[in-house]
């Protein structure tokens, strides 16, 4: 029996093991699936939203153990894994609502008939997640997908195996058997699930992983919703509450260490502030205890070892090629990184367009606000952007002016409840959350009769 050792990142103890799912065993997961969603579906919405309702109140009475788990594999520090394991139970009945809400038939009539759109489940949902948000993401691909109908096979990722585990077994609590099967794995579980003969695909991870799921997908067609991550620019105009800005570009550079898809990348400020923001920002990111997330500190470790080489390697070319590194940026001991602020990146260097997904935020100065745009336009991807500035107008304006799915003006962003977290060009394919995201864990169908 092949088992899988859940690893510590901070301390490289051994959390706890699952067993591997053989590969060959993976469509049988998908037969009992789907063997199980007829019977799902019949519950109708209504029914399986007063069932999965349940679950709020288990996920709320285990949010420390839930936090705790997460903290001591994933990394992050324990107040931003208490946010995430509490929002699975406090947010439910909401999303459960909105899910409700998005899902109702729309009636259009005309010439004397009536057209009913119904959005009626796909079938069985492979469901592969990440492992920056071990708990939280599976919730917003499993979520939808049982909402509408369907039966999930949820592969969680192999960095967070019992996060993803501790996530199913509640929701296995209430839901009828074979609903909801885990498998366990990393990429042949993850490429067996893929080539199996689900009808969807929900992933989020890796652009290059994603290319090829979609061209497996292709084959049969199978429909996909990919979030691939991002290079997220930042424009601090000459106007802007330079102190408000750094600390939103601390806050949002190296929160989780920088394992965030919309985690600020890349900053471009206008020449006569740069000065005054690289030392605020520099002074903020100086101040950040770093250590064990169970320890109280601000930053914890990256989730392993190679990530850890990811992005010293970045910070290390960078500076060869004439970055300067202000502060920050050494690889202390285990897979801990010191947050990093470096000024003087251009594009010729990887750290200028290579998804770091570390504690790092790099400023490149600019002379003008054409400069600016042209810059954080010039990726192939194009999840989130932020610009800060004093005017909301002109700021708004230089939003308008950016190519990703959601973007920020003087905050985060991720827009109020109800929007989709969306992303643009390479970032990803489909989305979540709002009633389009929701809709695309179903089949549209156009039922039409005359009008009597």
């Amino acid at each position: 029996m092949n088992v899988l050792s859940s690893l510590n990142p901070a301390t490289g103890d051994v959390l706890g093991e699952v067993v591997v799912t053989h590969t060959d065993k993976i469509q049988d997961s998908v037969d009992r699936a789907r063997d199980a969603q007829l019977g799902w579906s019949a519950l109708g919405l209504r029914g399986r939203a007063d069932l999965l309702g349940q679950v709020a109140a288990i996920f709320s009475e285990r949010e420390q153990t839930h936090a705790r788990l997460m903290t001591q594999e994933q990394g992050k520090p324990l107040k931003e894994s208490r946010a995430e394991a509490h929002g699975l139970g406090a947010r439910l009945e909401e999303e459960i609502t909105e899910i409700v809400d998005a899902l109702q038939p729309d009636i259009l009539e005309h010439g004397g008939n009536r057209s009913t759109i119904y959005h009626d489940p796909l079938g069985v949902v492979g469901a592969i997640t990440p492992w920056n948000f071990p708990m939280s993401m599976p919730n917003w691909m499993v979520l939808p997908s049982l909402m509408a109908g369907n039966t999930v096979v949820l592969k969680p990722s192999e960095e967070t195996p019992l996060c993803g585990q501790a996530y199913a077994d509640v929701l296995n609590e209430v839901l009828p058997k074979d609903v909801l099967i885990v498998v366990h794995g990393a990429d042949d579980q993850g490429k067996a699930l893929v080539h199996s003969d689900v009808d969807m695909i929900a992933f989020t991870g890796s652009r290059e992983v994603g290319k090829h799921i979609m061209r497996e997908a292709s084959g049969t067609l199978k429909r996909v919703v990919l979030e691939l991550g991002g290079k997220d620019p930042m424009i601090v105009l000459e106007d802007a509450d330079v102190e408000s800005a750094a600390k939103f570009a601390a806050l949002n550079s190296f929160r989780n260490c920088g394992q965030v898809c919309i985690s600020t990348e890349r900053i471009f400020v206008m020449d006569s502030i740069a000065d005054e923001f690289e030392s605020a920002l520099t002074q903020l990111a100086s101040a950040l205890k770093v250590g064990d997330g169970l320890e109280g500190s601000d930053i914890g470790p990256m989730v392993n070892a190679q990530q850890r080489e990811h992005v010293l390697t970045q910070i290390d070319d960078a500076v060869m090629a004439g970055a300067t590194v202000l502060t920050g940026g050494d690889g202390t001991h285990k897979n801990f990184v010191t947050p990093a602020v470096i000024t003087g990146v251009t594009e010729q260097m990887e750290i200028g367009t290579v998804e770091t997904f570390g504690p790092v935020a790099c400023v490149t100065r600019v002379a003008s606000v054409d400069e600016a745009v042209a810059r954080a336009n010039n990726t192939r991807f194009g999840l989130g952007a932020v610009v800060f500035g004093g005017d909301e107008d002109r700021t708004e304006s230089v939003a308008r002016r950016l190519t990703a799915g959601m973007i920020g003006v003087n905050r985060s962003p991720g827009g109020v409840p109800g929007t989709p977290w969306v992303g643009a060009r390479e970032s990803g394919f489909g989305f979540h959350k709002s009633k389009e995201g929701h809709r695309q864990f179903t089949q549209t169908r156009v039922l039409t009769r005359p009008i009597r």
